[in-house]
């Protein structure tokens, strides 16, 4: 019926952008990300000398 093809097109935009947020999120959450503070980073501040 083509009387229901927007409502059809509605449902399907919706459809997809649920799927697409629920992907975001999990791709987000999935993630480990470990917190180091700042006396746990190792800095290497040694002087390099160039040679040109």
């Amino acid at each position: 019926m083509p009387q229901m093809s927007p409502l059809s097109w509605l449902i399907l935009f919706m459809v997809f952008t649920l799927s697409y947020l629920g992907f975001l999120t999990m791709n987000y959450f999935s993630t480990f990300y470990s917190s180091k503070t700042p006396s746990q980073i190792n800095i290497n501040s040694t002087s390099h000398s160039w040679k040109w």
